[in-house]
């Protein structure tokens, strides 16, 4: 019985990188997240990734808190320096690091710069 070859991150990365600059308000992040279909976003400045912004840290460290969303940064409430992974990783490697640190999605990460992202059911959809 053969063994099927590794897959690689680069494979099912999900492309082109969706960002926010770190000055944006909570506001136009989610414009951006609902005109994309998305729950989350990068947020980056100069090419280097400086955070993770979803849909549930909006509503729960902003929202839920009081806070205007209009009157926050994107940057003062994301996940800074989030787990990332490397575009010639095998999926193996992104399903493990996404279990160890219990998240859904990793940016795809090369010499600093956000590629994509890649998500739980990437991981786990058959090749």
């Amino acid at each position: 019985m053969s063994q099927d070859p590794p897959r690689y991150v680069r494979e099912v990365m999900t492309r082109p990188v969706v960002w926010v600059h770190p000055d944006a308000s909570l506001v136009e992040a989610a414009q951006v997240m609902r005109a994309q279909g998305i729950g989350d976003v990068l947020v980056a400045s100069d090419g280097e990734l400086l955070g993770v912004l979803t849909d549930r840290d909006i509503t729960l460290r902003a929202v839920a808190e009081g806070i205007d969303p209009l009157a926050v940064t994107c940057h003062a409430v994301c996940t800074p320096d989030p787990v990332t992974i490397g575009p010639d990783e095998e999926l193996a490697e992104a399903a493990a690091l996404m279990r160890r640190h219990a998240v859904a999605r990793l940016p795809v990460v090369e010499a600093g710069r956000p590629l994509g992202v890649i998500s739980l059911g990437d991981v786990t959809e058959p090749p």
